[in-house]
C-alpha cells in the first residue's frame, strides 16, 4: 500500500461529494489515518468515521491560526505523526472584477491562501523533526488561465497565490525532505459547482476539454495520492494539471 502507516491531514475534507472526501477515502484505502478538517457545520467527525474508527475528525477554521495549531497538536498527540498535509479547503463567486466587494476579496482570499499557510505554519514544525513530509495544495485551473468557468477574478488570484507560495515553501524546506506541490483541477463534479453550469454553455464547455467530459473528485484523488506518495518523492514545486486536456495549446 502507497500510504502504510502514514497518517494524512485534509482540509475542507468533510463534504461526501467533494475533492477532499475523495481523496481521504483513497488514502485510507492505501493505509493511511486520515484527519479531516472541516468547520462545525460540514460534520468532520462524522466524516472520519465514514472512513472507519482508527479516522479522526476535528473541527478547525484554517482562516484562523490557532485554530488550525489546536487541531494539529490534537493530531499529533492521537496519532503521533502526520505525514501529508493536503490544502484542500477552499471556496469560490462567482463575480465579476467591478462587483467584488472587499468582503467577497477577504472571503476567498482567507479561506484558499491564508488558509494555506496558517495550516502549512502548523504542520511544517510537525514535519521538519520527522525530517520529511508531503504537503499538496488545491489551486485550480482558473489560476492559469485568467478567470474559471464558475469563479471570479478574486478566486483566480487567491488560486494563483497558492501557486507561488507552493513554490517558494518547495524551497525553503527542501532541505528538511519536505515537499511541496500544488493540483490544478479542471472542471470537476463536485458539490461547489452543482447545478451552476448553464445548460446553453455545456456544450461548449465539454468543446473546449479534449477528453470530453467533466472530471470526477476521484480523477483528482489519484494525483494527490500519487504527490503524497514515495512515487513521486524526486517531485517538489511542481504543478499538475488535472483538467482533461483544457489547458493544451
Amino acid at each position: 500500500m502507497l500510504l502504510k502507516d502514514k497518517v494524512a491531514v485534509i482540509t475542507g475534507g468533510a463534504g461526501p461529494n467533494g475533492l477532499g472526501f475523495a481523496t481521504a477515502r483513497m488514502m485510507a484505502a492505501q493505509g493511511a489515518t486520515i484527519a479531516i478538517l472541516d468547520l462545525a457545520q460540514a460534520d468532520p467527525a462524522g466524516a472520519a468515521a465514514r472512513l472507519g474508527p482508527q479516522h479522526l475528525g476535528l473541527v478547525a477554521d484554517v482562516t484562523d491560526k490557532a485554530s488550525c495549531q489546536v487541531a494539529v497538536d490534537q493530531i499529533v498527540a492521537k496519532l503521533g505523526r502526520i505525514d501529508v498535509l493536503f490544502n484542500n479547503a477552499g471556496i469560490t463567486q462567482p463575480r465579476k472584477t467591478l462587483d467584488i466587494s472587499p468582503a467577497d476579496f477577504d472571503a476567498v482570499m482567507d479561506v484558499s491562501l491564508r488558509g494555506m499557510l496558517y495550516a502549512s505554519q502548523a504542520v511544517v514544525p510537525v514535519m521538519q523533526k520527522q525530517k520529511r513530509g508531503s504537503i499538496i495544495c488545491t489551486s485550480s485551473v482558473s489560476a492559469q488561465r485568467g478567470g474559471g468557468i464558475l469563479g471570479g477574478p478574486h478566486y483566480s488570484a487567491a488560486k494563483a497565490g497558492m501557486l507561488g507560495l507552493a513554490r517558494a515553501m518547495a524551497r525553503e524546506y527542501g532541505p528538511d525532505h519536505i515537499r511541496v506541490n500544488c493540483i490544478t483541477p479542471g472542471l470537476i463534479a463536485t458539490d461547489i459547482n452543482k447545478d451552476k453550469i448553464p445548460e446553453d454553455k455545456r456544450q461548449s464547455i465539454l468543446d473546449g476539454i479534449p477528453l470530453g467530459y467533466i472530471g470526477s473528485p476521484d480523477d483528482v484523488a489519484g494525483c494527490v495520492l500519487f504527490l503524497a506518495s514515495d512515487l513521486s518523492g524526486y517531485c517538489t514545486g511542481i504543478t499538475l494539471d488535472v483538467n482533461g486536456g483544457m489547458l493544451i495549446h
